[in-house]
């Protein structure tokens, strides 16, 4: 420069649009080159993961523990957006609640949305109660429910892992389309039903979960259900079923299981009659 003024000069104007557009187009080519070397890398990991999705079991079976807890981990470590969880059976054991807590920590720690169900009587575990204040912190939410629903998982609303009737050590994983979304509908209809799982089990919210067992119980004696059917869809021990039992008779005046079956089923019925006369025409 040193003081001097620079100077245009005239150019054909095909010669100054080229030599302002060459630099967008090797940009732009440089671009499409490195979009092209992603897709490369790309397609084929999306095809090979649709071949298997597309190639996949509607039905699989899992005849054991180890083979279950594989496809768990598997599964889990795939999700993307939400596992939900119904875990009956009241507390669970302290190797079943280690075995899941890596699993849940994994799952927590990328964000995915988890939801699990127990029964009322998880609340009175304290390895379960310990393990829900944990999990609870890291972002999941738990909730309690009488009983009625059986174990399952669900990953992303694609596939569901559920409990083999007769055979709770092996399990079955279905993604059938039509399937998996009326058992992640069920979750949902429990989960409206459901109370948050108390960290903290005080007083009053213990006599509330007892309460809540017994209607569950007078539900199943009404229904005529067996002992061990009762003792098993509350998630206790024959023992403990004995005792709410023997309080719900004792409470009602019945002599007898059967008595108190009886009284129950007839208290329901004149209830039903009471809102039919109350809720009736009236008369002149």
């Amino acid at each position: 420069m040193n003081g001097e003024q620079e100077r245009c000069a005239a150019v054909p104007p095909d010669v100054a649009c080229e030599a302002l557009v060459r630099p967008l187009a090797q940009r732009a080519r440089a671009a499409g080159d490195a979009a092209d070397r992603l897709l490369g890398e790309l397609v084929p990991v999306y095809e090979s993961a649709l071949e298997r999705r597309l190639h996949q079991p509607l039905f699989e079976e899992l005849p054991d523990v180890a083979s279950v807890r594989r496809a768990l981990d598997r599964f889990a470590t795939e999700a993307q957006h939400e596992v939900l969880t119904s875990q009956p059976g009241g507390g669970r054991t302290e190797e079943v609640l280690q075995e899941a807590m890596g699993r849940t920590e994994a799952v927590l720690g990328r964000g995915v949305r988890m939801r699990t169900l127990y029964q009322h009587t998880a609340q009175y575990d304290p390895g379960t109660a310990a393990y829900v204040e944990i999990v609870t912190g890291l972002g999941a939410e738990v909730r309690t429910l009488g009983g009625g629903f059986m174990r399952m998982l669900a990953f992303d609303g694609e596939v569901v892992v559920i409990e083999q009737t007769g055979n709770p050590k092996a399990a079955l994983v279905v993604r059938e389309p039509s399937v998996v979304p009326f058992a992640v509908a069920a979750f949902e209809l429990m989960w409206r039903q459901a109370d948050p799982f108390p960290v903290n089990l005080g007083r009053e919210q213990a006599i509330r979960v007892s309460e809540k067992t017994k209607e569950d119980i007078i539900r199943l004696l009404v229904q005529g259900e067996s002992d061990k059917v009762i003792a098993r869809r509350m998630g206790m021990t024959v023992r403990t079923r004995q005792r709410h039992i023997a309080k719900i008779m004792e409470r009602i005046g019945a002599r007898s299981r059967v008595h108190a079956g009886y009284l129950l089923r007839k208290h329901e019925e004149d209830l039903r009659l009471a809102d039919v006369t109350t809720d009736g025409p009236a008369h002149d």
